[in-house]
């Protein structure tokens, strides 16, 4: 067997090698840390290079926060930018940091960044948010922080890419309940709508816009707000068309629960943007959840619901589930016909007028 002496080139073992290299990477990040105590930009732009795409590093520049914290307290623009892109680089899937930064004082400065003019580093500030709300621990704080208007402004007035952000925090941040008020009161829902017909219907952003509003119109303001706004309900109905599989989950959720809310006073708005298509679409081809909140939907959307106590069993899964096989094969009963008949009927006479208001918004 040969001996560690004699393996690799001048007698070095690799594993000696390497063990020889781990104490110098050491020395070479304590000295990077102590440079950003120092105040020395540069080397916060080092943290931010070396923590973009490792865990490793991540981990070992967690020493970093504190003085990246007090750079960005600064003031200075170009520290405060550094800073920000290297804490945000370090909260990136290491909860350990997410906290640690918080606990250092960050919230204020990325509060006050949100604010900034500077468009790129409102950008930045409201990436940070994002990454930070991941936390479980970290929602409550930034929940009382004052948070959530600046995001909901940035959300109507930001660039592109701190829009996307911002709806993906005030998601992060609905999942506490008492939030969904507080973001209600700050009209959250003519920009949501704005994101929405502005961008992809299967995006992630749609995604995040539709499970919000998902949220939101539990509230009588929330519904309210939709359907005051021009293409409101439209804007849930193409995500219900076109949207990924996730975002029609929550499209169909989203208009499920404005009707049961008030069938009488929500049928006709949903009815008259089309959905029926869609929702008879997605009891075949959405999610296991999609299916049951579609088949609710529909029966909610007939002239004269029945509760499905009143129902022979499988009778509505059988008119929605296998509208092909309903239509060519075995007749399950008159009902099935019946109700499948009226859905159609339906669907046809709010076609045009579905074509013309999706004209209106192109």
């Amino acid at each position: 067997m040969e001996s560690p002496e004699a393996a690799g080139p001048c007698g070095d073992h690799p594993l000696a090698a390497a063990a020889a290299e781990r104490p110098s990477e050491s020395a070479a990040l304590r000295a990077l840390v102590d440079r950003v105590r120092a105040g020395e930009v540069e080397a916060a732009r080092e943290v931010r290079r070396l923590t973009r795409a490792s865990a490793r590093h991540r981990r070992k520049l967690a020493d970093a926060v504190e003085p990246l914290v007090a750079m960005l307290r600064s003031g200075a623009p170009d520290a405060g930018e550094a800073a920000l892109l290297a804490l945000l680089n370090l909260a990136v899937r290491d909860e350990r940091n997410k906290i640690k930064i918080l606990d250092a004082g960050a919230l204020e400065p990325l509060l006050d960044y949100l604010q900034s003019s500077d468009l790129n580093l409102q950008e930045y500030a409201t990436a940070a948010i994002l990454t930070l709300s991941a936390s479980s621990t970290n929602k409550p704080l930034i929940s009382a922080s004052g948070a959530i208007p600046l995001l909901v402004k940035v959300l109507g007035e930001g660039n592109p890419q701190a829009k996307n952000d911002a709806v993906m925090a005030l998601y992060n941040l609905s999942t506490i309940a008492d939030n969904l008020q507080t973001i209600l009161s700050v009209q959250p829902v003519p920009p949501l709508i704005e994101l929405l017909r502005g961008g992809k219907r299967s995006s992630k952003t749609a995604d995040k816009c539709c499970a919000l509003l998902e949220s939101l119109l539990a509230f009588d303001q929330g519904r309210v707000a939709l359907t005051s706004e021009e293409g409101g309900v439209l804007s849930i109905v193409e995500v219900l068309e076109e949207g990924s599989l996730q975002g029609r989950e929550h499209a169909v959720g989203a208009l499920l629960t404005m009707c049961e809310s008030d069938r009488s006073k929500y049928r006709d708005p949903i009815l008259n943007e089309g959905a029926i298509p869609g929702l008879l679409e997605l009891t075949a081809h959405g999610t296991p959840k999609s299916r049951v909140k579609a088949h609710a939907l529909l029966d909610l959307l007939r002239e004269s619901p029945y509760s499905r106590s009143k129902m022979q069993p499988n009778t509505l899964e059988n008119i929605v589930s296998n509208i092909a096989s309903q239509i060519d094969g075995e007749d399950r009963g008159g009902k099935a016909k019946k109700m499948l008949a009226e859905m159609v009927k339906v669907s046809m006479e709010q076609s045009l007028r579905h074509l013309q208001r999706r004209a209106s918004f192109a």
